[in-house]
């Protein structure tokens, strides 16, 4: 041990020694006025909250060693254990980093569990990690039903109040769902994380939800232990924050001793249970051995601050309490206390020689599943369901704003057609018309949510309105509130949402609004979504296929945030599958593989509409209606496979979304001219198509990318490296827009690509020797 554990440890003994033992009594009978706790049940959380603390001596110690890696401690947190045992064993728990005591509590309720071992295992990054399989220390046990989070800050908030929203909406739907309907999700952070926005957004979101009389099970517990890292939290912050608020039921406990923990959160708990609306629980807690291993706190706090706190550790007063009472002598409990000590330092020794992961094949094996000839099957499903009938007939009010179904907006009638239960069925003769891209989409959605009771569309706008370009009219009337509705103008909730949905069987299916506003919230889909199978080895999984309206070329309208081209911070996320349709055919056979995708293999997917084309019915003169296409025969398109128009020989343009019409234009002007081009439309932007894109490259001898993102960080520059990189000898060049925003009125164009470029670069490629 080093010296702050060394103090820990001998604190606790003294502190034993120095207890006067109360009358024996039996260990059955109970310690608190209120009979939740008795001496047996005190005995178990004990151990609970000792493992947690020799957990910590021994993350610590291997460490030191070499053997262990980043692991942040839980001592002064232990009085946690409490909540998990006022809680059931299939309670879903999102659970803050400082969570072991809980974790312990709960996973040793589950037959065969060795929460020890686990936990070390994945100290040592072991590759029998029962929950990440080695690829990151986090507590988390598919049987214990606790859902591994990264330790970034509240970000698991969202997820939690979706998860609440969709456990009995998925009862109501008749959606296979890991969770009872009665289940009460319980979600856990520091009080540093209670001023994050994320937070903040989270818990308006859950207040609000349940105002407008929608079931919001969740119990928020803030461990409050005065700190944020270094930075001090007032001592009536929180509970100024959170104690008043309407619709938000406050809960307040001393997380140091165990029997007033317990009391509360029990207390709460039954609360959250059987009136199914939101509560806050305020455990008071000590920081006890610093923010992490590294942490040196003497460098930001009085030597009188970390005495104080020594004097409230929770392990320590739980022993006293036990001792006091008459259930265990002060040697009983040190020797208990060494009993846990000795087994958790052998198991530690037996896991330093565990397997750790030795190939990049084994560490990104969890990121996604990849089947596409089951996929496939998938998408090209039948119609089985009566269209429309699936919630509409007992609605209820969604969350955020209210969804009732009301009269269309008359604005948007002209815009598309009202989605058609017939027409989702397959039954009419609608969808062997040639359409738009948004009536495509339009009517791919009826279809999915005809088909599949697991499908919610939601967001911004989505229902009454029918979205603010009428790509989701008509679906709330058809479908019913509790399938299609409106959330808060909130991107975290809105991903938030989709992200607990989806954990509870769904295939939800957000809109945000435009491409610019999905930053407010990336961390939900790069810090939530795309690692949850890398940190659960594939056991949870974020099946979602997120709709976002986005690129350039609005006429009249916008500027940077109704015009944003910039995708980068999207594709470079592990995992996520980015599909960009250019015509309706596309975007209907794209949508209804990234749904398939999602419910198969688990697959994040963010389907990008380019705003520009969806209402374009034309290509090459007004009226010819070249731009329309019919959807009834394209139902499925392989992720990571290209669509090719035309045969030329002479030149390869490689596009996506806005660029292939631009592009297809120019290929029709060089044809004018005796050069005949192809063009690549790529579909996929992640993963991109490497197969089709060599085939067609090695063609033609020569490749043009149009890419209408920015130069810097842009398409282009990724497909470049494809070609370089499987040895293409031909000529490349790329034409983009600048590295630029979008301006406002005539000045996007002097900053976006278009046909002038395009055809110039063109010209440029076909000269040069």
């Amino acid at each position: 041990m080093n010296d702050r554990e060394a103090e820990l440890d001998q604190w606790f003994r003294a502190e034993v020694a120095a207890t006067t033992p109360g009358a024996a009594r039996p260990q059955h009978e109970t310690l608190t006025a209120d009979g939740t706790l008795t001496g047996a049940d005190c005995l178990e959380l004990f151990d609970s909250q000792a493992t947690a603390r020799h957990l910590d001596f021994a993350a610590r110690r291997l460490g030191r060693e070499g053997h262990g890696y980043y692991s942040i401690g839980s001592s002064g947190h232990e009085g946690n254990a409490a909540v998990a045992a006022a809680l059931r064993v299939n309670d879903p728990a999102l659970l803050h980093y400082r969570s072991a005591g809980f974790f312990v509590q709960r996973a040793r309720k589950v037959a065969g569990s060795d929460p020890v071992r686990d936990v070390l295992l994945g100290v040592v990054a072991a590759a029998s990690d029962p929950i990440s399989g080695g690829r990151h220390k986090v507590f988390g046990s598919k049987a214990a039903h606790v859902i591994p989070q990264t330790s970034t800050i509240a970000s698991q908030l969202p997820r939690a109040v979706g998860l609440a929203f969709a456990l009995e909406r998925a009862a109501q739907l008749g959606v296979p769902c890991e969770w009872p309907a009665d289940a009460v999700v319980v979600c856990s952070f520091g009080d540093a994380s209670a001023n994050h926005s994320t937070a903040a957004g989270a818990i308006n979101t859950a207040v609000h939800t349940t105002h407008l009389g929608v079931p919001m099970p969740i119990l928020f517990v803030c461990e409050d232990n005065g700190l944020g890292i270094s930075v001090p939290t007032p001592r009536t912050w929180i509970e100024h924050a959170y104690g008043s608020r309407p619709g938000l039921r406050y809960f307040e406990a001393d997380g140091a001793e165990v029997a007033d923990a317990h009391s509360a959160a029990t207390r709460a708990a039954e609360w959250v249970r059987t009136q199914r609306k939101p509560a806050f629980l305020r455990l008071r807690t000590v920081r006890l051995l610093g923010h992490a291993g590294s942490d040196v706190e003497s460098a930001y706090r009085r030597p009188a601050e970390i005495a104080a706190d020594l004097r409230r550790d929770p392990v320590s007063r739980t022993a006293r309490l036990l001792i006091s009472a008459g259930i265990a002598t002060p040697g009983d409990m040190l020797r208990r206390y060494d009993d846990i000590g000795a087994r958790v330092a052998a198991t530690a020794e037996s896991v330093c020689g565990e397997k750790q992961l030795t190939s990049a094949a084994e560490v990104v094996r969890a990121l996604a599943a990849n089947r596409p000839t089951v996929v496939r099957t998938d998408a090209l499903r039948a119609v089985e369901r009566p269209g429309g009938s699936s919630g509409a007939s007992n609605p209820v009010v969604a969350v955020g704003h209210s969804a009732t179904a009301g009269p269309v907006a008359a604005a948007f009638r002209t815009k598309a057609p009202l989605a058609d239960p017939a027409a989702a069925n397959g039954s009419g003769g609608d969808n062997s018309e040639p359409m738009t891209l948004a009536q495509a989409v339009n009517r791919t959605l009826a279809q999915l949510l005809t088909r599949d009771p697991d499908v919610l569309v939601f967001g911004e706008d989505v229902g009454r309105k029918g979205g603010v370009y009428g790509v989701t009219k008509g679906l709330q009337q058809t479908f019913g509130v509790r399938r299609v509705f409106d959330t808060l103008l909130d991107e975290q909730s809105v991903l938030g949402t989709a992200l607990g949905a989806a954990l509870a069987g769904f295939v939800p299916i957000p809109e945000i609004q435009y491409l610019a506003y999905v930053h407010n919230a990336e961390d939900q889909l790069r810090g939530e979504a795309a690692t949850l199978s890398f940190f659960s080895d594939g056991q949870y999984r974020n099946p979602l296929v997120v709709r976002i309206a986005g690129l350039a070329y609005q006429k009249g309208f916008g500027g940077h945030f109704h015009n944003d081209n910039s995708i980068a911070a999207l594709r470079d996320i592990p995992g996520v599958v980015i599909a960009a349709p250019a015509r309706a055919d596309d975007a209907a056979a794209l949508l209804r593989t990234c749904v398939s995708a999602a419910r198969v293999d688990g697959r994040v997917c963010v389907f990008l509409e380019p705003i520009a084309l969806y209402h374009t019915r034309d290509l090459h003169r007004p009226g010819d209606g070249a731009w329309l296409a019919p959807i009834s025969e394209v139902r499925h398109a392989e992720i990571g496979r290209a669509r090719v128009h035309g045969t030329g020989t002479h030149l390869t343009i490689v596009s996506f979304a806005n660029g292939v019409p631009m592009s297809l234009r120019v290929a029709r002007r060089l044809a004018a001219r005796g050069v005949h081009a192809r063009v690549l439309d790529l579909r996929w932007l992640s993963p991109l198509p490497i197969e089709d894109l060599l085939d067609n490259a090695r063609a033609t001898g020569r490749v043009l990318i149009a890419d209408e993102t920015r130069r810097s960080g842009g398409v282009s520059e990724a497909v470049f490296a494809a070609l370089l990189d499987a040895g293409f000898e031909g000529r490349i060049a790329r034409v983009t827009s600048a590295d630029s925003f979008v301006p406002l009125g005539p000045a996007a164009s002097t900053v976006l690509l278009d046909e002038d470029r395009i055809e110039a670069a063109a010209g440029k490629l076909l000269t040069a020797p």
